[in-house]
């Protein structure tokens, strides 16, 4: 049985079915990416296009990445280098991409909305690689994945999100994908940091860490979005740093069995110090391999692939 949905745009949404066959294709293709040769055939002759309107680097090397794993043609999009500096509109620019005749566009914008807007210019697939703060959906699923296999489930654990949840799609993808798949999930940062309607959103939402970690399974840090912030949200860096930075000492709070991760890029000794970064307990590498794989997964499931 194939994929329900036509496009990603995020999870919300998204049946524990979808998800689950997302996530079981992503693995068989992380088994790809061991073999020495690591190309497949599904998406050849298929054209994609990755529209990025934001600067990336993991996303946009992964999709890319991925993209070619699957004998795809990848097209990147700068808009520094396009009519997009000399005023061309999206709407436009994805027309004139379309008549191009393409099967897919990955899109990453700084407005919230823009994936959803472009099922309406276009034919192709559209996959969401992250839109304002609204979502990052493939984010989240390679998050779940790499907590899938480091517990080999995921029905029944708890994840905390800690940090800027207010400014983070990543928080947002995570949250609706792991309460669909059953976890139970605390967001906790300062209260300037948290969303101002709460209730919009399937978790529980507090400022106290210690007691947030507790019984924890998976403490993932957010990324302290300072380019996103209006003055006054934090009283200084030290202090966020002291209250909510992971470090050793806030590491031992944590069951023996928790494992840390970040979504990236890491604001080494804000969020999370080095020696916790780095250590056996976290993750982080294995989110960065597992992304390469979902990416792939959603374009085979979307692009309409077929087994070789």
């Amino acid at each position: 049985m194939g994929i329900s949905i036509q496009h990603l745009l995020g999870l919300e949404g998204v049946s524990r079915d979808d998800i689950t066959l997302i996530l079981d294709t992503a693995n068989s293709f992380h088994e790809v990416l061991q073999r020495e040769i690591k190309v497949v055939p599904p998406l050849r002759g298929k054209t994609v296009v990755n529209l990025f309107y934001e600067n990336s680097t993991r996303t946009r090397i992964s999709f890319e990445l991925a993209e070619k794993r699957l004998s795809a043609n990848p097209v990147s999009f700068s808009t520094s280098a396009s009519s997009v500096s000399k005023g061309e509109s999206l709407r436009d620019t994805i027309r004139n991409i379309e008549a191009m005749k393409i099967d897919m566009v990955v899109v990453r914008h700084s407005s919230p909305g823009v994936p959803l807007f472009l099922t309406h210019c276009t034919n192709a697939v559209v996959i969401n690689a992250g839109d304002g703060l609204h979502e990052h959906p493939t984010q989240g699923l390679l998050d779940m994945m790499t907590i899938r296999r480091t517990f080999g489930k995921l029905d029944g654990l708890k994840a905390v999100l800690v940090g800027d949840v207010l400014h983070s799609r990543v928080a947002r993808s995570n949250i609706w994908g792991m309460k669909t798949m059953g976890m139970e999930v605390v967001a906790c940062g300062p209260p300037t940091l948290l969303p101002q309607h709460p209730d919009q959103l399937p978790c529980r939402f507090t400022d106290n860490l210690h007691e947030a970690v507790e019984g924890a399974d998976v403490v993932m840090l957010l990324r302290l979005q300072l380019e996103r912030m209006d003055k006054g949200l934090i009283p200084s860096i030290r202090e966020y740093r002291e209250r909510y930075g992971f470090d050793m000492d806030k590491l031992a709070w944590l069951p023996q069995h928790a494992v840390i991760m970040h979504p990236g890029p890491i604001n080494r000794g804000i969020e999370l110090a080095s020696d916790v970064a780095d250590c056996g307990r976290s993750v982080i590498l294995d989110q960065v391999t597992n992304g390469v794989a979902v990416r792939m997964a959603v374009l085979y499931l979307l692009g309409g692939g077929e087994n070789d």
